[in-house]
């Protein structure tokens, strides 16, 4: 069945599900599969449940004379193209993300920026992936005059996957950094795959690239395109420039724009994320955002799901950046830290994932790092860890770690928690 006859299926639906938990009344579901369970079994029950039509790519589930149920080739590509004609059809201008660090914080400062101006369609939380990105792409109304579309990956081409799904107009990439290793094969690997932007960028008419200036890797790459340049006070080129105030905790910068200077007092922690608001701050002013807008916007925006976050418990303060963890995120957020104007630090680290052969060498170069930070205490989480520290204290999981916090936890403290989110120290929350 061709796309452009699902497509007018999906117009009389307006909405698509890949889960019978979600079933909005006459929607379309699509049955996806992954290691453990075949959406096509469960179509009949989509339909069931309130769903108008299910999309099935087996045979043994399309039962014969029933019209709602339509077979497809491949459920996961036809949710993809989909997408694709769906964006097309609806043509709103695409601003398309991805980056090793930030890109998530980023999105949400864009779109924060954007709607002081416009309708915006965002992807929420980190649907940032092969099936994230079209079922955000769906969501995408008449009255939406903005699309920021975050694109992730851990292996090569799929960035180039994504991009030919969201055919973004204008383009950002956040940094490139050491982060899943394993599945780039090296850095070099992560700098060509999220180069992929780029290469579609110059394939596409009327677009625009939104390019931090001070970042040497990207600037390489980023030939043959029409840039807006960003970066910190006296760089070159730059459509907006930065200069970091304070970070005590949170970070104060001033940016400047056209000559005009403006102060921004965040809630985020973390120096590094001033390039993350500067690339929200340069977009804003290509779309004609006013400026007070601007600073409104980035001084009311209150970071979420572990990223940057502050938190004060009755006996501590928390830093907790406990979603993901590289050695790039990992020695910015140490950095960071180690310069915070606050007393009494306590640094709760965990391994950091998907490194490859490269891992016992990247933690090891953290725990180096650590002896000179003069943290008040050090705490270490995972086998990772643990494969190269005689220094500091260790724990095989989180689990342990709070049991030893439950005798005897840090109290009247500034601490730091940081790790991939499969080490889970998230949970530390609700214990310091």
């Amino acid at each position: 069945m061709e796309i452009s006859t699902i497509y007018s299926y999906f117009k009389e639906c307006g909405k698509v599900t890949t889960d019978t938990r979600n079933c909005p009344e006459g929607s379309m579901f699509i049955a996806l599969k992954g290691e453990t369970f075949n959406g096509n079994a469960f179509a009949k029950q989509a339909l069931e449940k309130g769903c108008r039509f299910a999309i099935v790519d087996e045979m043994e589930f399309a039962e014969e004379g029933n019209p709602n149920i339509l077979l497809v080739d491949d459920c996961l590509k036809t949710l993809q193209g989909l997408a694709r004609e769906h964006r097309r059809q609806m043509g709103t201008p695409v601003i398309g993300i991805t980056g090793t660090n930030g890109k998530t914080t980023t999105k949400e400062l864009i779109a924060t920026v954007l709607q002081q101006k416009y309708n915006v369609l965002y992807t929420q939380g980190n649907l940032n992936n092969h099936i994230g990105v079209p079922l955000t792409l769906l969501g995408l109304k008449p009255e939406h005059e903005l699309a920021v579309i975050e694109m992730g990956a851990n292996h090569p081409g799929e960035i180039d996957t994504l991009v030919h799904i969201a055919e973004p107009n204008y383009g950002l990439i956040t940094n490139v950094g050491k982060a899943h290793l394993e599945g780039f094969g090296s850095f070099e690997g992560v700098v060509k795959t999220k180069g992929e932007l780029y290469d579609f960028l110059r394939s596409k008419e009327n677009s625009f690239l939104f390019l931090d200036k001070d970042n040497e890797h990207l600037c390489g790459i980023a030939t043959g395109l029409t840039i807006i340049g960003y970066g910190m006070e006296g760089g070159e080129d730059l459509s907006v420039s930065g200069k970091l105030h304070a970070c005590a905790p949170f970070l104060a910068f001033e940016w400047k724009y056209q000559g005009e200077s403006h102060d921004v007092q965040t809630h985020l922690i973390g120096a590094y994320n001033i390039k993350n608001a500067l690339a929200a701050i340069t977009i804003g002013c290509h779309f004609d955002v006013p400026a007070e807008a601007i600073c409104e916007a980035l001084n009311n925006y209150i970071p979420s799901n572990n990223r940057s976050q502050l938190t004060e418990t009755a006996d501590n303060h928390l830093v907790v950046d406990a979603y993901n963890a590289n050695p790039t995120s990992m020695m910015a957020a140490l950095e960071n830290f180690r310069l915070m104007e606050v007393l009494h630090k306590v640094a709760v680290l965990g391994d950091m994932k998907e490194l490859g052969e490269g891992s016992v060498e990247e933690h090891r170069k953290i725990v180096d790092f650590l002896q000179t930070c003069g943290f008040e205490r050090t705490i270490l989480v995972g086998e990772e860890f643990g494969k190269v520290n005689a220094v500091f204290e260790h724990y095989h999981d989180v689990e342990a770690l709070k049991g030893k916090f439950m005798q005897d936890k840090p109290v009247g403290k500034f601490v730091l928690i940081k790790g991939s989110n499969s080490m889970k120290l998230a949970q530390l929350k609700d214990i310091l």
